[in-house]
């Protein structure tokens, strides 16, 4: 389980909430089985957003081991978790930076903000090291490192030379008690493993953004 983020920072772009905690650090502290093949169909005609660019390659917003493409309006910011651990000098502060910043076997190192296309979310992408190629685990080890996750339902999916693991869960929110859809894929590289996580401030959200990870996933290739 996560050190105590909860679902109520999703909402929040990885640099304004580590830009918090920083600004907090300055001050005083206190003390599932597989799903069925009608949803994997279903998922192969889904809808697809309009695309805006490609992210992956060198000299893109984040350079990753995989390329896919975002969608229009869409803005990519890569994350720079190594300079982001024991920033702030505080134990209780760097331990939540930390919690954010990594899930399970996977570290954050780019994030997709829906905001400029009008809706409220992301689109994560989070990176193993290299050696650590069991793509299902490294999403299960994820999903069980999500606090508040339940229902897990995997499956298999390929797209274009790659096949990874999809999984569909939910989370709750103890403090804003609410549940809310979660979606995300893990593919192996060469360079590692990757998971693509759609989340959103609340299932509505997070079904407006699902063409933007429809595309993301069919785009998906490892880099050049």
């Amino acid at each position: 389980m996560r050190f105590g983020v909860g679902n109520g920072w999703r909402g929040l772009t990885a640099a304004a909430l580590l830009t918090g905690l920083a600004a907090a650090g300055c001050g005083e502290s206190g003390d599932a089985p597989d799903a069925s093949g009608a949803k994997a169909k279903a998922s192969a005609t889904a809808e697809v957003a309009a695309r805006g660019g490609s992210i992956g390659a060198a000299g893109s917003a984040c350079e990753l081991p995989v390329t896919f493409d975002i969608a229009e309006f869409w803005e990519a910011e890569a994350i720079d978790a190594a300079s982001r651990q024991g920033e702030t000098g505080n134990e209780i502060t760097d331990d939540l930076a930390d919690a954010f910043l990594h899930q399970g076997r996977v570290t954050m190192a780019c994030e997709v903000d829906a905001k400029p296309a009008g809706k409220l979310g992301f689109l994560r992408v989070w990176t193993g090291r290299p050696g650590d190629a069991d793509a299902r685990a490294v999403l299960e080890g994820f999903v069980t490192a999500e606090e508040g996750a339940s229902g897990a339902e995997y499956r298999s999916f390929t797209t274009g030379s790659l096949s990874g693991t999809e999984v569909e869960y939910t989370t709750t929110s103890e403090l804003l008690e609410e549940t809310k859809k979660e979606r995300a894929l893990a593919v192996s590289t060469p360079d590692g493993p990757v998971v693509v996580h759609l989340g959103g401030m609340d299932t509505e959200e997070h079904e407006a953004m699902l063409p933007a990870y429809e595309l993301a996933k069919k785009t998906l290739e490892v880099t050049a």
